[in-house]
């Protein structure tokens, strides 16, 4: 196996680990145009740089989140982020604490975009949750 294939296979891992249908969805994304880019992506940003030392992945997670909503213009990454966030053990209220501190670096715009992704990831794990008489 080559290292290009060995990082691919530690990506696709740890992305999988996240979230069981993004690496589908992201062959599927980039298929028609650049279908390289899916690998990619999966080789370099979770192969390497998630696996990386020196950070946990719930603070990995949440600079990831930061990121996306100070970029502005990353919805639907941010939302795929925040719920990663959240499944590798960031609170409900420290992405409430990341929007409220994006609001004196990044300016209250990318403030309330970030806290409406949030807003509405919670709202979709809230419907997903199974009710207490289930």
């Amino acid at each position: 196996m080559s290292d290009s294939d060995d990082r691919y296979q530690r990506g696709l891992e740890n992305l999988s680990q996240l979230d069981a249908s993004a690496p589908e969805r992201l062959a599927r994304l980039t298929a028609e145009v650049a279908p390289d880019l899916a690998r990619y992506t999966i080789e370099y940003g979770y192969g390497d740089v998630f696996n990386r030392p020196g950070i946990d992945r719930k603070t990995r997670q949440m600079l990831t989140v930061a990121i996306l909503a100070t970029l502005g213009n990353a919805a639907p990454q941010l939302r795929s982020h925040i719920r990663n966030a959240l499944k590798v053990g960031a609170s409900r209220e420290e992405i409430a604490e990341i929007m409220v501190q994006l609001s004196v670096y990044a300016g209250f715009p990318a403030a309330l975009n970030g806290t409406n992704a949030a807003r509405e990831v919670f709202a979709a794990l809230d419907a997903d949750a199974p009710s207490e008489s289930d």
